[in-house]
């Protein structure tokens, strides 16, 4: 096996739990020659670089892009049409820019706007893994290991930046899945959008009454687990949504008549139908659950 790196230099923007643990992994996996970060503040590159997550801290766009083998765009999905008109003027011929968005619609069409004739340079993907925790201090080699990574190729793409956003990724130890921009915003919408905000929304209707000391004293559990996410980062979470509302809208509306139809149960007393519901409920989560052991 060859002791040269895949990957000789990397620019990451968002060098937080998502990027940090990117470069991370890369680095223990001997695949990154060189990382540069670029950050919003000067405290957090500072950290990374303490971290050993950076070799250096990057100042110039255009001379840390144009001779960069990849570059991973990981800040909040809202910041990245500004990233990308930074980035695409500096492209080097070799350079391949992918991205860690929660959202894929968006990204594309800004992609389209900013990248024109580079498309083909850019190779959208999700990583499906991440914690309440965010920035460098929450990074670790081992975030992405045995986690999905879903890749939304374009038509533009290249099987071979396909191939290298691909392997960058399974370096990180992430089992790669593909799947349409559209398809991906569907299926995120439910079993992740829709969550976070179902998350947020009960701590902050619970947070607003006035015996909220008492009830979070007695919360536990049950309490914990559902509501773990709403300890995420509320710009990150802020954005995805903004960025997904048509789908998470009619997901939220499904949602709705779901619980218009529990409501109408314990209205009538239908002990029968709320059971039947709580059975189909688990059946589902136990399979689910099952399928997952061991990872």
């Amino acid at each position: 096996m060859s002791d040269t790196p895949l990957f000789g230099k990397v620019v990451v923007f968002g060098v937080g739990l998502i990027g940090g643990s990117f470069a991370l992994a890369l680095k223990a996996a001997g695949q990154a020659g060189e990382v540069v970060g670029f950050g919003r503040r000067l405290g957090s590159l500072t950290q990374a670089l303490e971290l050993g997550i950076l070799d250096r801290a990057g100042f110039n766009v255009g001379q840390e892009v144009s001779d960069a083998d990849l570059v991973l765009i990981a800040t909040p999905v809202g910041t990245t049409p500004e990233i990308m008109a930074r980035v695409a003027p500096c492209l080097g011929p070799q350079t391949v820019v992918t991205d860690a968005g929660s959202t894929k619609g968006d990204v594309v069409a800004a992609a389209r706007l900013h990248f024109a004739g580079r498309l083909g340079q850019f190779v959208p993907a999700h990583p499906i893994a991440g914690a309440e925790n965010s920035g460098a201090l929450a990074a670790r080699a081992d975030l992405y290991c045995q986690k999905q990574v879903v890749l939304t190729p374009l038509p533009e793409n290249s099987p071979q930046s396909i191939a290298r956003v691909r392997s960058a990724w399974e370096c990180c130890g992430a089992v790669i899945r593909e799947l349409s921009a559209a398809e991906h915003d569907q299926v995120f919408a439910a079993v992740s959008h829709l969550p976070h905000l179902l998350a947020f929304a009960l701590v902050h209707e619970l947070a607003r009454r006035d015996n909220r000391d008492l009830l979070f004293a007695f919360a536990a559990s049950g309490f914990r687990d559902f509501t773990r996410i709403a300890a995420s980062h509320p710009e990150m979470w802020r954005d995805i949504c903004l960025a997904n509302r048509k789908a998470l809208l009619a997901e939220l509306d499904h949602y709705r008549t779901q619980l218009d139809e529990l409501r109408d149960a314990l209205q009538r007393s239908d002990g029968a139908s709320l059971e039947a519901t709580f059975n189909v409920a688990r059946t589902a989560r136990r399979a689910w659950a099952e399928s997952r052991a061991g990872e």
